[in-house]
């Protein structure tokens, strides 16, 4: 991009414009708004609401209170929710059986926030882990995480919530040719026109540890103990590129970078590269650490959180999946 030349101090005085608020936003080159905001939200199989220790603020919901989520996401201009389970221990294995339950809290969630506000989006996560008595986002067999029995997997459950309802399915578990598969099996089930949102480039990051508090995930098992295997390197720009090119070959409607503000150099080169929408997760650990150090002081938390938001757009995000969503909306306006 070429810069016009700058006429020198005192002629040019950069302070000139930031000298009101007025000025301030009328040369502002990003702006939030609540219909860039996609509310994380987890669900439970019990009543009422149930606070998560980790993470001030959130509760896990129950489909009635969810569905109470969906009118106020209307309300607030909030476009879509992109919904997590938290499960039963008792009812985990090593396979994850109920993921795919018709029956389950996720279906019963999307079912009911679709009747309460049809016009809110629904985005639900495919994945094992949730379900899974080890943790992992695949089948285990012999210590290692099977890519092609995992996929297997993920299509029963990702075809059971687009017969439920939802919108946007979001594969989380970094199988090799999983979006393919997915966007095939839709295809063949006549659901052509659910979107598909891709974790393309999700890295093993140490910024999950609430989230797994909030979905109630299963400690990794010794031996087992990480998901670098199949999540991406924290190290690595390029190969997200190759993973984000692939999504994309295989049919997914639109990307995901997770985390959120640890990795905004890679948002930004995923957008440049690749024109697509383009997603990023303000993930458990970003909004934990946020809400305790403003609890502590440490920082303004207000203008933390709406900052934060704001390098999201400015680094080219399409959108941001974040706990604050529905507190951003209401501040926002």
């Amino acid at each position: 991009m070429t810069v016009p030349p700058l006429a020198p101090y005192p002629a040019t005085r950069l302070r000139r414009l930031r000298q009101a608020d007025w000025t301030r936003r009328l040369v502002r080159e990003t702006e939030v708004r609540p219909s860039d905001l996609i509310w994380s939200m987890v669900v439970h199989e019990g009543e009422g609401t149930v606070p998560v220790a980790s993470m001030p603020g959130v509760e896990r919901l129950s489909v009635k209170e969810a569905a109470k989520a969906a009118v106020r996401a209307r309300d607030l201009g909030i476009p879509a929710i992109a919904i997590f389970p938290h499960i039963d221990p008792s009812r985990k294995d090593a396979t994850g059986s109920i993921a795919a339950d018709p029956d389950g809290v996720i279906p019963r969630a999307v079912k009911a926030m679709k009747d309460a506000a049809p016009e809110v989006g629904i985005m639900c996560d495919v994945a094992l882990d949730p379900f899974t008595d080890h943790g992992h986002d695949g089948v285990v067999e012999g210590g290692k995480i099977l890519n092609d029995a995992t996929i297997e997997r993920l299509i029963e459950q990702g075809l059971m919530q687009a017969a439920a309802g939802a919108d946007i399915l979001a594969p989380s578990d970094m199988m090799d040719g999983r979006i393919g598969r997915l966007r095939g099996a839709l295809e063949a089930d006549g659901w052509q026109d659910t979107m598909i949102m891709s974790y393309a480039a999700k890295y093993a990051s140490a910024f999950y540890g609430p989230y797994r508090d909030a979905i109630g995930s299963a400690k990794l098992s010794a031996g087992q103990g990480d998901k670098k295997t199949y999540q991406m390197d924290p190290s690595n720009i390029e190969e997200a590129i190759r993973e984000v090119a692939l999504d994309i070959a295989e049919g997914a409607d639109m990307v995901m970078v997770k985390p959120g503000l640890p990795y905004l150099d890679i948002l930004r080169r995923l957008v440049d590269e690749f024109r697509m929408p383009t997603y990023a997760f303000q993930v458990s650990g970003e909004y934990a650490m946020i809400k305790a150090a403003g609890a502590n002081g440490w920082i303004d938390e207000d203008r933390a959180i709406l900052e934060s938001l704001a390098a999201f757009k400015r680094a080219g995000a399409a959108g941001i999946i974040t706990y604050f969503a529905p507190w951003a909306a209401e501040k926002l306006g």
